[in-house]
């Protein structure tokens, strides 16, 4: 046994070293198979495809509030349409939204889409100030080329305002 170390202390290392791996992927593999229905992915209107963002799977999906398509239900829910100038997604939300919802401003909605295709909101975050966008979607809109906000990136440090 050529490949084994001289040493007794050095061998003793090495089957300790040997016996010890084996436990510590196993606890990182069954954590991270744990863990991967905890992920939140977050995409624009025109990567919700059915392959991508199927029904029931919980999301992030952000854009900017499409003029005229918000609808107050008589049972308290507000559905909305959200665009990234690609393609549009509509969102139906039961419950108060933020007082910094309105139409034309970014937002990141969580939730999932139900099996008609209309994304069922559990929350609703909106831009914290005027010059503030989610860098995802500010991102999205720079990839699309419809980014208005100029050559600064969007701020990192600005922060979800939720109600």
């Amino acid at each position: 046994m050529s490949w084994l170390p001289r040493s007794p202390k050095a061998r003793r290392r090495l089957w300790i070293v040997a016996a010890v791996t084996p436990v510590l992927l196993l606890a990182v593999g069954l954590s991270l198979w744990a863990m991967r229905d905890s992920v939140t992915f977050f995409y624009s209107p025109s990567e919700v495809t059915e392959e991508a963002a199927p029904a029931g799977r919980m999301i992030r999906l952000g854009g900017l509030v499409l003029p005229g398509s918000v609808e107050q239900g008589a049972d308290g829910s507000v559905a909305f349409s959200v665009t990234d100038n690609a393609a549009d997604a509509r969102i139906v939300f039961q419950g108060d939204l933020p007082d910094l919802f309105r139409e034309g401003q970014g937002i990141v909605a969580q939730g999932a889409f139900d099996e008609a295709r209309v994304f069922q909101a559990t929350q609703v975050l909106a831009k914290h100030d005027e010059t503030y966008m989610p860098r995802e979607v500010a991102d999205r809109l720079r990839e699309t080329g419809e980014w208005r906000g100029g050559d600064e990136p969007a701020p990192s440090n600005a922060a979800y305002v939720t109600e």
